[in-house]
């Protein structure tokens, strides 16, 4: 957390909450592990991303650790809005967290939909799901310790088989002051079952603020779609974005432009090798053939992928 970010809280650009108040649906780059950082960030962005979330972080670790907050957390002056995903179960820790990146970020979310093996034995991710109380009380700590008021608190989660507790958990999370709430509209044992779109419509219409749905959302025609089924106040897309940064802007595959800005952006902030190459691989995806594939994918330094698109694209 270093260089520029000590500017932003002099120069923030329009918040979290105007977003939702626009009318306009509000378009979401998700929280997506090793890839939702700044410099893919500042990719979608210019391609009519009006808010981005940064990879989960554990708020433990982020609060112990100073080597954790230095590789888990970065920003910069036009990275706004922002929300900072945190990982966590105990209310103080979540408190302390949200303390130290509040004067560079625009809010925080808790995860509550996390459904790997990992995070729900440590009692983070979905199991959140299952403990309203404990989503209270790290809600309610954070507004009370943190004095401004335009510093959003938000929660993702994932849907139980039984609506109604999800619902219920929402009701109890909206009258603790949470300022939107995310749904994936899957349970957690379901991974590639349809998305239950109706789910996000029923909870849309049980409470009063913003709620934003996620899952399965792959070009805007489908963003557009899943607003229609659910009446959402906000899209949130993951993988939709990693195979094409561009969708919000309205692209239904990878223009090169957002290709050439890719490595622009990636070579500017230093992105290790895999993720800049990483990212590269979903975004060609729809527009390579299998024998391009097949070189490019095993390309194993950044100056041969430079020379690749050099002599291809």
């Amino acid at each position: 957390m270093t260089g520029d970010i000590v500017e932003t809280k002099q120069c923030q650009l329009k918040d979290a909450m105007d977003l939702f108040h626009s009318g306009q649906v509000v378009k979401i780059c998700a929280p997506m592990v090793r890839y939702s950082k700044l410099a893919f960030r500042t990719l979608v962005r210019k391609y009519s991303c009006d808010l981005c979330y940064t990879p989960m972080i554990v708020a433990a670790d982020f609060v112990r650790s100073t080597k954790a907050r230095e590789s888990e957390f970065t920003t910069n002056i036009g990275d706004h809005p922002l929300i900072v995903q945190f990982a966590a179960k105990e209310a103080q820790v979540l408190c302390d967290a949200a303390r130290i990146v509040c004067p560079f970020a625009d809010g925080i979310d808790i995860n509550c939909g996390c459904p790997q093996r990992w995070a729900m034995a440590e009692g983070y991710g979905a199991c959140l799901i299952n403990k309203p109380e404990l989503v209270r009380d790290m809600v309610r700590h954070v507004r009370n310790q943190i004095d401004n008021p335009r510093f959003s608190v938000s929660i993702k989660i994932r849907i139980h088989e039984d609506l109604k507790r999800t619902v219920d958990l929402c009701q109890k999370a909206e009258a603790t002051g949470v300022s939107w709430i995310t749904v994936h509209g899957r349970s957690v044992e379901e991974r590639h079952q349809p998305v239950h779109y109706d789910a996000i419509k029923i909870i849309k219409q049980s409470i009063s603020i913003p709620i934003v749905a996620n899952g399965d959302i792959k070009t805007l025609k489908d963003a557009e779609n899943v607003r229609h089924l659910t009446g959402a106040d906000g899209i949130m897309v993951a993988r939709g974005l990693l195979a094409n940064p561009a969708m919000f802007a309205g692209y239904e595959e990878t223009p090169l432009k957002c290709i050439q800005d890719w490595v622009d952006i990636a070579l500017e902030h230093g992105t290790p090798f895999t993720c800049f190459h990483h990212h590269l691989i979903y975004m060609m995806e729809q527009i390579t053939s299998k024998q391009e594939k097949k070189v490019f994918n095993v390309l194993s330094s950044t100056s041969a992928v430079l020379d690749y698109l050099k002599d291809h694209y």
